[in-house]
């Protein structure tokens, strides 16, 4: 598992250093038990110890043990994972300096679905491609980066990254090919949604079937403890079946899906039941496989003519 030292200090509520971990300190620390002839010892920033014990939540310490056997009780954000450390350094790139290379971006969420109103934001996506010596250079590229203001949620993803999720059907990714609203495009751009149908396969309804079964699950548990559902989690969920049947009987993503628009807004607004909402996917789903055992799609998407697009792009980006 690899996190740079940025992102394990953003995953403070979810990543905690297994114990036996090797760990290097940030910063100076005093030993907790006395030194019989100097009094406290401290521990150097660099020096090495290992995880002896580990805390419920990073909100508290964890136990450091060094070589001469003296413990420390170290807080998480002043500790780094020792094989890591140089990684974490070469990873530890801003993301900001990536954004003069986007090379497509466009508008999804409920203003290419048909679904908004007043007081929805604007969700923007896209590609970024970084000249042929970011690539070559010690420090690594972000695959993605994201950018948030009170008004914007922006993601971009390296090139080679979103050629890779849309060859898997990621939805996410695939919206953002079909999406009627294209803010920017260069000639890269333009020509990997040209050829947009090299990424459609059969392979879409296992990557669709996968997101809308964990959905599921995630809403009837929430259901189950708690008597409700999240509805606007629901609706997506019947806005994705809508869109892998289209998908699976036409050769198109569907983004727009202001045909049912009514529909999905009173799910969203909480006017059916959760029992509703279960038959209504469970219907869905059986026109889904059936869609699928109609399908005219290919079984596998066109690796050659994507592996194309990735080198023309590269290359087109060597002494940029």
């Amino acid at each position: 598992m690899t996190h740079s030292l940025s992102k394990l200090r953003n995953l403070a509520d979810d990543f905690i250093i297994p114990r036996g971990s090797q760990v290097v300190l940030l910063e100076m620390k005093k030993a907790v038990e006395n030194d019989g002839d100097s009094g406290r010892r401290f521990k150097k920033a660099g020096t090495v110890g290992v995880i002896v014990n580990c805390p419920p939540h990073n909100g508290q310490p964890y136990l450091v043990r060094f070589a001469d056997e003296s413990e420390i009780e170290v807080p998480f954000d002043h500790l780094t994972l020792r094989r890591q450390e140089i990684d974490n350094i070469l990873k530890d790139v801003d993301q900001e300096n990536f954004t003069p290379y986007i090379i497509y971006r466009c508008k999804v969420g409920s203003k290419a679905f048909g679904l908004d109103n007043e007081d929805s934001d604007d969700d923007l996506r896209g590609i970024f491609l970084p000249p042929a010596d970011r690539h070559w250079s010690l420090y690594k590229l972000p695959e993605q980066i994201e950018i948030k203001t009170e008004k914007d949620d922006e993601v971009y993803w390296e090139l080679e990254k979103f050629l890779r999720l849309a060859l898997k059907a990621n939805p996410n990714i695939l919206e953002t090919l079909w999406t009627p609203i294209v803010l920017d495009s260069n000639i890269v751009g333009q020509n990997i949604r040209s050829n947009r149908n090299a990424f459609l396969s059969k392979h879409l309804y296992k990557t669709y079937s996968g997101y809308v079964l964990s959905q599921f699950r995630r809403m009837k548990n929430a259901y189950e403890k708690t008597g409700k559902y999240k509805t606007k989690h629901a609706m997506h969920l019947v806005r994705l079946l809508y869109s892998g049947i289209g998908v699976l009987e036409t050769g198109e993503i569907m983004v727009d899906v202001s045909e049912h628009r009514d529909q999905l807004l009173r799910i969203r607004n909480g006017k059916f039941q959760f029992e509703e909402i279960r038959q209504l996917a469970l219907t869905l789903d059986r026109d889904f496989q059936m869609a699928f055992e109609q399908t005219s799609l290919p079984e596998q998407p066109d690796f050659e003519l994507v592996d194309s697009m990735l080198i023309e792009a590269r290359n087109a980006m060597v002494n940029k």
